[in-house]
């Protein structure tokens, strides 16, 4: 794969940054930090072809509960129904 140059929704130029990204499999989350070429106008974020196969094989260990690879680093929360805000949902 080439290389972009430029960025492919917005034609904006291109910056390489260590960004964070979060990954959810089944009911479980990851955050990592990873390169990524990112548009210096509206923030698209490519990733390189080998990363993206990292980021699928992440997902499908959270999913299938794999761990080993993995540490624990906080919780997790959502709301729960009785929240005053009705316009803000649970998301599970």
């Amino acid at each position: 794969m080439t290389p972009l140059n430029k960025c492919p929704v917005c034609g904006g130029d291109l910056s390489k940054k260590n960004v964070e990204k979060l990954l959810r499999g089944g009911a479980n989350t990851v955050t990592l930090k990873v390169e990524a070429e990112v548009c210096n106008h509206c923030g698209e974020r490519l990733y390189s072809e080998d990363v993206v196969k990292s980021f699928e094989e992440i997902r499908l260990k959270l999913k299938k509960q794999e761990f080993e690879h993995f540490r624990v680093l906080g919780k997790s929360f959502t709301i729960n129904e009785e929240w005053p805000n009705r316009g803000i949902q649970p998301t599970a």
